[in-house]
């Protein structure tokens, strides 16, 4: 009875412990643990970017279906983060002004790229003769952007172009 009391004492000093196959948690870099803060993952901005030139790529290629897919795609993740940065802005008001100034900064990012979405698929839209399915896209970029922007008076010439509206815009 004595023996199999030392057995485990014997192994302390004499036998192999099994340290091989332990796992050591380590991060090589400090942004590495952030799983959303590469550029090449699915709720970002640059992921929208890569929607709309591939969009384009399909475009000098003649393939209007695939392109309208891609900027379609490109218009919907972009509608999804500007919601949730648009969330996360009114959230964090009064509580801690760095975060929503952070979010206030990316929603503009992504109402920029909504836009040129939007233009891109409208563009499309005229070209197969379905100007009413372009019609509330470029409604949407004036609404998002303002009429003084850049894009917002370009939408409002294209909405004149197809007749939608005639009075000229002159800001």
């Amino acid at each position: 009875m004595k023996f199999l009391k030392l057995i485990p004492i014997l192994f302390i000093f004499f036998g192999k412990v099994p340290y091989g196959n332990v796992v050591h948690a380590e991060i090589k870099g400090p942004k590495d643990y952030k799983v959303l803060s590469n550029d090449s993952k699915k709720l970002s901005i640059s992921n929208v970017e890569y929607f709309i030139k591939q969009g384009d790529k399909y475009i000098k290629n003649g393939d209007d279906d695939k392109a309208k897919d891609f900027y379609l795609d490109a218009r919907k993740l972009a509608k999804q983060l500007a919601s949730f940065y648009s969330d996360l802005n009114t959230s964090f008001k009064g509580i801690d002004a760095r975060i929503p100034n952070e979010m206030q900064r990316k929603g503009k990012q992504t109402l920029k790229i909504l836009a040129k979405s939007n233009e891109r698929l409208a563009s499309m839209y005229i070209k197969t003769e379905e100007p009413e399915v372009a019609v509330p896209l470029l409604v949407e970029t004036i609404r998002i952007m303002s009429p003084n922007s850049r894009e917002g008076k370009e939408a409002y010439e294209r909405l004149i172009q197809l007749g939608f509206v005639e009075t000229k815009y002159k800001g």
